[in-house]
């Protein structure tokens, strides 16, 4: 079993960063693939950026989000981040992180789910 907590959005001017972490509590940390996801208002949820399951150097992105987001993690804080630069306003959705066996792109690869944490960006 293990638990996820995202945490670091807020509202953001179009162009601006935001840095978002996700602490593990539970089994081995490092032992999952881990990723995010995002979904916004009347939309379902997409695959924004996640680890190759089996080497942390290998990393995949969301064709809308490449070269702006990078994904990060720190197996001794148990942390997964996603460092968002040049935001925009299509960017605006609740972003969740997600852990599991398997990992990759697709929503069912993923066995646990935080709550997500709200990102706005808006002038």
């Amino acid at each position: 079993q293990v638990q996820l907590v995202e945490s670091g959005g807020g509202l953001v001017q179009p162009g601006g960063s935001l840095r978002l972490s996700c602490a593990a509590s539970g089994r081995t940390f490092s032992s999952y693939a881990m990723g995010w996801f995002r979904q916004a208002p009347g939309k379902e949820r997409e695959f924004v950026a996640a680890f190759n399951r089996w080497s942390a150097s290998i990393t995949y992105y969301a064709d809308s989000v490449k070269g702006r987001f990078t994904i990060s993690r720190d197996n001794a804080k148990n942390t997964v981040y996603l460092q968002m630069n040049s935001l925009k306003p299509e960017d605006t959705a609740v972003y969740y992180c997600a852990a599991g066996a398997i990992g990759g792109r697709g929503i069912y690869d993923y066995n646990y789910w935080g709550l997500g944490t709200q990102v706005t960006v808006s002038s």
